[in-house]
């Protein structure tokens, strides 16, 4: 079974999910409520609503419910990339005007805080004080892996395990939490909303590893950006740590970041990613990638024998062997 297949399972309610999702963004702001939908309409993979309707198969399944919690996490990471993208500059998201390019970057960053707020106001409407504090510790590791990202560009002599820890700040955290709390939401035993956590988690990492391979890996039209973004933006990720510790490669490829840096964004950073895909960089990241699939599998193992357990396997693999 293909994404697209377990999509076509939750057509109906990821139908009701994206309705939802746009109209939790309207308010009496025109302004705020027309940025807000520009950036949802851009699209995107829906990965942490799918993944809180799947959580919820292990429990007294009911849209309603999850919907409280499926629209608000898409929307908290919606707002997390439009502050990205202030952050990072960038001009297209998916191939689309990022908000800050088509406005500017107050309106960008307010955009992000309406949604923020949008977010909070539907999760009001769930009386479990659990998933409150799980969201809200989710959204503060949230905002500190940004920090740590902003404190870390350009930082070539940054270690393996910060690179981890930010990813699973900026990343992982929230695709967890999403799985976590689609079984919470819908009552199933905590035994079964931990190891569905741990699952996320492990999905998240290697969703974000994959994610800054095809970075260096993919083409414009694959990416929705041109490749090379992360480095130009001042992100050092993984399989540029990893040639990093080539001695052969290293001095020179410092050069070719050192290159781009001062230039501030206008540099090409193709020589640089010429360097990373002959190193051995790209597969030592694919395969931390693959570990952590591993990982995520072994989880849904323990878990009860439905088939929604398969679902979230094939997710998996999706999530490791995707090309955009």
């Amino acid at each position: 079974m293909k994404l697209l297949d377990i999509f076509g399972l939750l057509k109906k309610d990821m139908d009701y999910i994206e309705k939802e999702l746009y109209r939790s963004v309207q308010g009496d702001q025109k302004l705020l409520s027309e940025t807000s939908l520009h950036l949802l309409k851009a699209g995107g993979k829906r990965l942490r609503p799918v993944f809180v309707l799947l959580g919820g198969k292990y429990g007294t399944y009911d849209i309603e419910r999850l919907k409280l919690i499926a629209v608000p996490l898409e929307l908290i990471h919606s707002a997390s990339l439009v502050h990205d993208d202030v952050i990072d500059n960038a001009e297209t998201r998916r191939g689309k005007p990022t908000v800050k390019s088509k406005w500017d970057n107050r309106i960008a960053m307010y955009t992000g805080d309406y949604i923020y707020g949008k977010a909070l106001q539907l999760t009001a409407g769930l009386s479990e004080p659990a998933i409150h504090r799980i969201l809200a510790k989710a959204m503060v590791q949230m905002s500190i892996g940004e920090m740590e990202q902003i404190r870390d560009f350009f930082n070539t002599g940054q270690s393996v395990r910060n690179y981890l820890l930010r990813i699973r700040r900026k990343t992982a955290l929230l695709i967890a939490v999403s799985c976590q709390l689609g079984a919470l939401a819908t009552r199933a035993p905590k035994h079964v909303s931990s190891l569905l956590y741990t699952y996320g988690y492990n999905v998240g990492m290697a969703f974000q590893i994959q994610d800054d391979v095809l970075d260096l890996v993919g083409t414009e039209k694959q990416l929705g950006k041109p490749p090379g973004s992360d480095m130009k933006q001042g992100n050092i990720t993984l399989p540029v740590l990893y040639a990093l510790q080539e001695p052969d490669l290293r001095e020179q490829l410092l050069h070719e970041i050192s290159r781009v840096q001062r230039e501030e964004g206008r540099a090409s950073a193709s020589d640089a990613i010429g360097m990373i895909r002959q190193s051995q960089g790209i597969a030592k990241a694919e395969a931390l990638a693959d570990r952590y699939m591993k990982k995520a599998l072994d989880a849904l193992d323990q878990l009860p024998n439905i088939k929604t357990n398969k679902n979230l396997r094939d997710i998996a693999h999706f999530v490791v062997k995707r090309t955009h």
